[in-house]
């Protein structure tokens, strides 16, 4: 995974206040036209078996033809770490990328010759509820040079930020984040493995409590859950202060395992 395989990666265009959900002609001739489906699913626990085996054994297979076919980027199945509410919240995510989003059910039109059995023997909606469907689109990544995704890339922290001034707080966490994340993740000041952030399309609305994610990858779970930092670490104090102010409500916070990721050949 390099660039490309950004995770959740995964995400968005710009938006703020009226115009949130219209990006500016100059924006839309500067960026790629990519749309992020984040899907979120609540399985039964005595289902989680054979749901996760149909998706990494059938459903992968059917992500890695799309790839190779340049009609998807990236797919990538993740698992929720801990949570409250389990019996009636989501317990996985499902990221999906798409080149071009109308084009985007061709990759489903003959999925049992791809995977090789029947639907019955590789769907997984009969074993699980969608619980919510966001389009989003990716803005900015940065990662460690030092990371291999394969290994490096494991458990990620989504962090889902509420901003009445989505692109805003996009552009801010570029000029003030970014290079600080990048330059402590290049010297070894965190254990954190990569960053990306994304802004979210649609649904929007005073039920949707989020309008940007951003996303922290790390190798363990201990590190995912209580980064550390180098004692001589330099903040961005000036430039955090900027990007809290622009948010209007508390941080919402989920951990990840990331289960299985197929992203286009480079």
């Amino acid at each position: 995974m390099k660039h490309s395989n950004k995770f959740i990666s995964m995400f968005i265009c710009c938006i703020a206040a009226l115009g949130s959900i219209i990006c500016s002609p100059e924006r839309l001739c500067a960026q790629n036209r990519a749309i992020t489906v984040y899907q979120y699913r609540h399985v039964p626990g005595d289902k989680t078996e054979e749901f996760i085996k149909r998706e990494t054994t059938y459903w992968s297979k059917v992500a890695e033809k799309a790839a190779k076919d340049k009609t998807m980027t990236f797919w990538a199945l993740l698992e929720k770490v801990g949570g409250y509410d389990l019996p009636n919240s989501s317990n996985y995510l499902f990221i999906n990328t798409f080149p071009d989003i109308d084009k985007a059910p061709s990759v489903f039109s003959d999925v049992e010759t791809v995977a090789g059995v029947k639907m019955a023997d590789m769907e997984t909606f009969s074993m699980s509820t969608v619980t919510s469907e966001f389009y989003l689109h990716d803005e900015n990544w940065a990662q460690d040079a030092k990371a291999a995704p394969e290994k490096d890339f494991n458990y990620v922290v989504m962090n889902y930020h509420n901003t009445n001034y989505a692109d805003s707080l996009i552009k801010l966490e570029k000029v003030y984040w970014q290079p600080f994340i990048q330059k402590a993740m290049d010297n070894d000041q965190t254990p954190q493995t990569a960053w990306g952030n994304a802004v979210v399309l649609a649904p929007l609305g005073d039920d949707i409590k989020f309008t940007t994610v951003s996303y922290d990858l790390y190798k363990t779970l201990q590190d995912a859950l209580m980064p550390h930092w180098d004692p001589k670490t330099v903040f961005p104090v000036k430039g955090l202060g900027i990007i809290n102010k622009t948010e209007v409500s508390r941080r919402g916070i989920a951990v990840y395992k990331v289960i299985k990721v197929v992203t286009a050949p480079d």
